[in-house]
């Protein structure tokens, strides 16, 4: 199964649980892209990797700060479980459940 698709997703952070919708698009390649849009904006995935169902990416935040996170999730049929990685801030649980 592949791994594209959109995600509702969680976030796990400082600042509360942050809902977003994760777009993944395989590349069929080995490579995504996509992006996750929430209450904070949007942010595109750059460096997408998928190795067999699992990604990894990096987006870059602005708001409320400007952070690189370090993204790495796996996809078990339309479930996703993760973490978001931010620097000093550290790991973040990601979760989610593709949609449609």
């Amino acid at each position: 199964m592949s791994v594209g698709g959109t995600y509702a997703t969680s976030i796990k952070s400082p600042m509360g649980e942050q809902a977003g919708t994760f777009t993944v698009v395989d590349g069929g390649d080995g490579t995504f892209t996509g992006s996750i849009s929430g209450a904070l904006g949007s942010m595109d995935v750059n460096d997408g990797k998928v190795d067999g169902n699992t990604l990894t990416w990096s987006m870059n935040m602005t708001v409320p700060m400007p952070m690189t996170l370090n993204c790495e999730a796996t996809i078990d049929g339309d479930a996703l479980t993760g973490k978001v990685n931010a620097g000093a801030f550290g790991d973040m649980p990601l979760s989610g459940t593709r949609q449609g």
